[in-house]
């Protein structure tokens, strides 16, 4: 096995921490003698009998096999990076076993050293920008760029299967050099990206045949009036995760609708404000498997009155027997705030970060949630901040079962 070269060998000055004591049996390549007799097939006595050879029973090549499979139980970075710093061995075997790769800060380590020490890498998660980004206070062009770093994984990791980003630099050609280096990559999650547009998931979702996930979390997509949805493969796919509820512009809701009919496997789908509730209700009934649901707008789409035409959203809500997270509701109208009851039982999460409703209308949605763990409110300040009264549901009046045991309320950016 190649010795990594970023550690210091045996002959440096600066002895590791590992040399200050008696070498272990992995790192010995020669015979130990003794002057005691021991009792294995490793030994072999000379003439007098008073010298005795030993010689190790198992080779560092065995030896790093065996380590090799009890690393492959240790799924906390921290353990593992703990384990990686008993000695050169753990070191090594500890590097060749790392599926799963954090990169907590971009600048903190060079792309080439990363992939040269981590060799098996399918699955990575990258982490740009400071949090403070959020809130515009980085210049311009600070800097987080992906392309670097597609560009070492092209070469090294050429099975890499899931990508994670965090603010960070995103180009179209990023997106391009990333469907066309992975012929089996499956998963994209953006979040609080930017610097890309249509025509680059146009071409990112054209590419990528086995694509199983594209997560768009408040990241910036700038319209380039190309119709991406209509560039999924036009055969079944295996989508699960679909989430493009910050992306700003019109969508093409006919190729949407096909897609969500050809994807069996879809579970996760957050639309975004384009989407009204009658084609929410379409794509419902196409897929009742969903367990997450971003409502989009749940409002009527433009141009349509009320009442024009009557869908029975109660039975289309109650039809998803699997959801347990609700979000969207941008620009909702109150009056289909009931649809919604039938699922209401089941949630263990409801964002309404988006939704211009007081706590009083809050109240029927709220009793029924039995199995509430997280809640996001809006900061609205009118009739009394939802932030403040919604612990009412605490003291509303019936049964003790219909109120939630735990909730934990948050607002956006909290």
């Amino acid at each position: 096995m190649v010795e990594d070269p970023s550690i210091p060998s045996s002959s440096s000055s600066q002895m590791s921490e590992d040399d200050d004591r008696s070498p272990s049996l992995d790192l010995i390549d020669g015979p130990i003698p003794s002057s005691k007799s021991r009792n294995c097939s490793g030994v072999s006595v000379s003439g007098g009998g008073t010298s005795v050879e030993y010689t190790v029973p198992y080779p560092d090549q065995v030896l790093e096999n065996v380590l090799e499979n009890v690393l492959c139980f240790l799924t906390s970075r921290r353990d593992r990076s703990a384990a990686s710093l008993v000695c050169k061995s753990w070191y090594r075997a500890e590097a060749l076993t790392r599926s799963e790769l954090f990169i907590g800060n971009c600048y903190a380590v060079s792309p080439r050293r990363a992939t040269a020490r981590f060799t098996r890498v399918r699955a990575l998660t990258i982490k740009g920008k400071p949090r403070f980004a959020d809130f515009n206070l980085m210049p311009a062009n600070w800097g987080a760029h992906l392309a670097p770093w597609v560009s070492s994984m092209a070469k090294a990791y050429p099975w890499l299967e899931k990508l994670c980003l965090k603010r960070m630099s995103v180009t179209d050609d990023d997106l391009a050099l990333l469907a066309e280096s992975f012929a089996g990559f499956k998963e994209l999650v953006l979040v609080c990206c930017d610097g890309f547009g249509t025509s680059g998931l146009a071409v990112f979702v054209s590419k990528c045949r086995q694509l199983r996930v594209l997560d768009l979390t408040e990241t910036e997509v700038m319209d380039d009036e190309v119709d991406w949805i209509c560039c999924f493969p036009e055969s079944q796919t295996f989508l699960e995760s679909l989430m493009f509820d910050c992306v700003e512009c019109h969508i093409n809701f006919e190729a949407l609708e096909k897609l969500v009919a050809r994807s069996p496997s879809l579970k996760r789908l957050r639309l975004n404000r384009h989407v009204s509730i009658g084609q929410l209700y379409r794509l419902m009934v196409r897929a009742p498997q969903l367990t997450h649901l971003g409502t989009g707008s749940f409002n009527l789409s433009e141009g349509m009155a009320q009442g024009d035409q009557e869908l029975d959203y109660v039975s289309a809500f109650a039809a998803c027997k699997s959801l347990v997270c609700l979000s969207g509701f941008r620009e909702i109208l109150l009056d289909y705030i009931p649809a919604i009851y039938p699922v209401c039982s089941n949630l263990t999460s409801l964002n309404l970060s988006y939704a211009n409703i007081t706590a009083e209308q809050l109240k029927p949605v709220i009793t029924q949630c039995h199995k509430l763990q997280s809640f996001w409110s809006n900061e609205g300040e009118e009739e009394g901040d939802n932030f403040d009264t919604l612990y009412m549901y605490r003291s509303l009046e019936g049964p003790r079962d219909d109120i939630p045991q735990f909730v934990e309320i948050l607002r956006p950016g909290i």
